[in-house]
């Protein structure tokens, strides 16, 4: 009797978006039935419908309408320019859309074709956009934060929390929460593993890490998306983490400490840490 393969717990590894956003794509134009959590699409419509329309003025006209509800400034007016085009432009998998620190630390285009399998079905990536994305969801670049507030529709977190949190909750299996603060407030994942990223100073003292742990929370989302090990609990998370050479430890029921022995160059810490090494010198 052939021997059947115990299927392996699902997870889910919840990451912001970044403000950065790679050009181009080989896919077809946006089609948000081809988007994962169809429960979304009438809040995606609203907001795809508004921020194209607003994006089209200011690019024919006045852009400062536009720029102030982006929260951009007059050097970043050729963002409004991909807004403006949101329905024909082409489309790449959500992973490889996204730039910036974590998604370097990630690096998607390193991964095996069963890693990036893996990684597409494990990744769910939160945007005040489209609410939610999976890693193989095929999206457009775009420039939408979870500050900006289109005129006549009121603020993002009232449209999306409704919506969102229905879809959160029913995420199956662990859920690994990396937002960042402002997309974690938008709707909450209720029971997920929290991961916070410190630094440990010599003299035992914690605190957190504010760019570096972008970079900590890239490799920790790499090594979780890519296990072929089962993860059903934050100490699966940590014992994860620690294979992949990053220090790890439980912070209550329901978090994970990642942790820096090393301060980040140019921060506050590494800069002291700097100067004691010279005096003692």
């Amino acid at each position: 009797m052939a021997r059947v393969a115990r299927e392996k717990a699902p997870l889910t590894l919840l990451l912001p978006p970044s403000e950065t956003k790679r050009p181009g794509g080989d896919g077809p134009a946006l089609d948000l039935s081809a988007l994962a959590f169809p429960a979304l699409r009438p809040v995606r419509e609203r907001l795809l419908t508004a921020l194209t329309a607003l994006a089209a003025e200011a690019v024919a006209g006045d852009p400062a309408p536009a720029l102030a509800a982006l929260g951009l400034s007059a050097g970043q007016r050729d963002q409004l320019e991909l807004d403006a085009v949101l329905a024909t432009a082409p489309t790449s998998p959500a992973l490889f859309r996204y730039t910036g620190v974590l998604y370097d630390a990630f690096d998607p285009a390193g991964l095996t074709p069963a890693q990036r399998k893996r990684a597409a079905d494990r990744v769910v990536v939160a945007s005040a956009l489209f609410g939610a994305v999976r890693g193989g969801d095929p999206i457009p670049a775009y420039r939408f934060s979870a500050g900006s507030r289109l005129p006549g529709v009121g603020t993002l977190g009232a449209l999306w929390k409704p919506v969102l949190g229905p879809v959160l909750a029913d995420l199956p299996g662990l859920v690994v929460d990396l937002r960042s603060g402002a997309y974690a407030a938008l709707a909450p994942a209720r029971g997920a593993v929290n991961v916070r990223v410190l630094y440990v100073a010599p003299d035992g003292g914690r605190s957190v890490v504010s760019h570096f742990n972008k970079h900590a929370k890239g490799l920790l989302a790499r090594a979780l998306a890519t296990t072929t090990a089962t993860v059903a609990s934050a100490d699966d998370v940590v014992r994860v983490a620690t294979k992949a050479g990053l220090a790890a430890e439980r912070h209550g029921p329901h978090g994970v400490d990642v942790l820096l022995y090393e301060p980040p160059a140019g921060t506050p810490a590494a800069k002291r840490a700097a100067a004691a090494a010279a005096v003692r010198e």
